[in-house]
């Protein structure tokens, strides 16, 4: 049997990794650090540059990065996140 491999992508997952902020200032507290995620990606020269924040509720706000399987230990380690998740664009 031949397997021919050279027309083959790999498609690597995507890992949504979460920083959850609470109280009053959550939304400027996520907004803001989004923009440390971003510096971190530039001096990391990460493959990919997806970001975002977004306010929850009132008092609960998020910012997030996506990072593929292949890097997601180097900045889990180096970050800390809450939390993460699969992402689906």
């Amino acid at each position: 049997m031949y397997l021919c491999l050279h027309n083959v992508t790999l498609i690597m997952r995507q890992i949504k990794l979460i920083w959850d902020f609470r109280g009053p200032a959550a939304a400027k507290t996520a907004e803001h650090h989004e923009k440390h995620l971003k510096e971190f990606i530039a001096i990391e020269k990460l493959p990919l540059n997806i970001t975002g924040f977004e306010g929850l509720n009132d008092v609960h706000a998020i910012a997030w990065m996506v990072v593929t399987d292949e890097n997601m230990i180097v900045v889990r380690d180096a970050l800390k996140p809450h939390r993460g998740e699969l992402f689906e664009q």
